[in-house]
């Protein structure tokens, strides 16, 4: 039978996830031959600096570069530089450093090759507008993206079409060199195009698909942005666009990945571990609802799993912000959850994002148990008006049962973990 801790067993399958994603790690078997030319390295994500690390760490010839990461997220390189930036909201360091980004690939022979090393929160860390456009512009849309309840994918549509360098823009910039992504994945479905927003790939989405969504959202954007998309000025690089230069993309870490070296934790604990998708999407309140039916018909009915088990997803959903607290969708997933479970024995679960930031706070995530909402109102803690409030940050904070890692160097989407034990612990 297994004896582990649950809070601890939970804890070591979120560390084990992360460090399956590792760049050090999963970089290096993906480094290409030395090309006849230069390499020159760029990249932009939370991984890029620990990714251009490995890259140096593992490469024998000359080699030069720059990335840009979030601040606090740089690691020291030898011979590529490494910038630092804002996320989630845009700042000038970005605008900054993505006009350096096109200039570090100019000029540049078929004998040469890009190497690009991409991972989650390049969008915002690259925001470069378009002619017409401002830097106030796309902080203002990227802020009304990020509380629309709007999806990864779709926030990325509208992003790709707005910009001076992603939607395959960067890649057209690099011919006639040959280019290799390397991508670290953060979206539901690794959908290269959306790593980043897909600044060295080609982008089959149009200005009326970005349109599409705005609407969708009720999102207002500034006028300026509006007629770019409605006269087509911000049309991304097309799959075949002449323009292109020759292009290679591997995967170096995705999701899938995190969650399979979660499972192997928890079986060795002696619990059956099932992975429910690395894609799931939506509301996070509605996707802590199904998943509280699913564990509690686990716990009751035994079906379709028999406990002791763990349930396992990954995936990315989001948040419709209408209250006025610290946000953070895995938190609120989690507090929705502890709300449907009702205190029921013997389901535990933790709720994380592998980069260590949910939302804007520097909260990996946090940990629920049978007993939250009882020692919530202990403390005089309302659980439902923090969910109103859209405030779970500070709900866990109270009860001392957030997960902080600090930067992780890595991003592979969020992990969702519900360990349903055979008694009552």
């Amino acid at each position: 039978m297994p004896t582990s801790n649950p809070r601890h067993l939970l804890r070591a399958m979120f560390d084990a996830a992360i460090a399956a994603a590792q760049p050090a790690l999963c970089v290096p078997p993906q480094l290409p031959a030395p090309p006849k030319g230069r390499l020159i390295v760029v990249g932009a994500g939370k991984a890029s600096a620990a990714m251009a690390r490995a890259v140096e760490d593992h490469w024998k010839g000359p080699l030069a570069g720059l990335v840009v990461t979030r601040y606090g997220h740089a690691v020291p390189c030898r011979h590529i530089e490494v910038l630092e930036a804002g996320h989630p909201v845009p700042d000038a360091a970005g605008e900054a450093a993505a006009r350096r980004l096109l200039a570090q690939v100019q000029g540049l022979s078929a004998d040469d090759l890009v190497l690009c090393l991409m991972s989650g929160g390049g969008s915002s860390l690259l925001p470069l507008p378009l002619p017409g456009l401002s830097l106030a512009d796309k902080q203002a849309i990227n802020t009304a993206l990020l509380a629309s309840g709007a999806s990864i994918s779709e926030m990325n549509c509208v992003r790709r079409h707005l910009s001076g360098i992603k939607g395959g823009r960067l890649a057209a910039a690099c011919a006639p060199a040959r280019v290799l992504n390397l991508l670290l994945s953060d979206v539901p479905g690794d959908d290269p195009a959306d790593i980043a927003s897909g600044p060295t790939v080609a982008d089959p989405s149009t200005c009326a698909d970005a349109l599409a969504i705005l609407q969708r959202y009720a999102i207002s954007i500034p006028a300026a942005a509006q007629a770019l998309l409605r006269q087509g000025a911000g049309e991304s690089v097309k799959p075949g666009d002449p323009s292109l230069p020759r292009l290679e993309t591997r995967w170096v870490a995705t999701p899938q990945m995190a969650l399979e070296a979660a499972a192997q934790v928890a079986r060795k604990a002696g619990f059956a571990a099932h992975i429910l998708g690395d894609a799931l999407e939506g509301e996070s309140r509605e996707v802590a609802r199904t998943l509280a039916g699913l564990a509690l018909q686990v716990r009751r009915r035994e079906q379709p799993f028999r406990a002791p088990c763990v349930l396992l997803s990954g995936g990315e959903t989001t948040v419709t912000v209408r209250g006025q607290g610290r946000g953070g969708r895995n938190v609120e997933f989690l507090l929705a959850l502890a709300l449907a479970l009702r205190g029921e024995a013997g389901i535990h679960a933790l709720a994380g994002d592998t980069d260590g930031v949910d939302g804007q706070e520097e909260i990996a995530g946090a940990l629920i148990s049978p007993d939250t909402l009882a020692r919530a109102r202990t403390l005089g803690l309302q659980a439902r008006q923090h969910l109103d409030d859209n405030n779970a940050h500070a709900f866990f904070e109270a009860l001392g049962d957030g997960v902080i890692t600090g930067p992780t160097l890595t991003n592979v989407n969020d992990f969702r973990a519900i360990l349903i034990t055979a008694d009552a612990n």
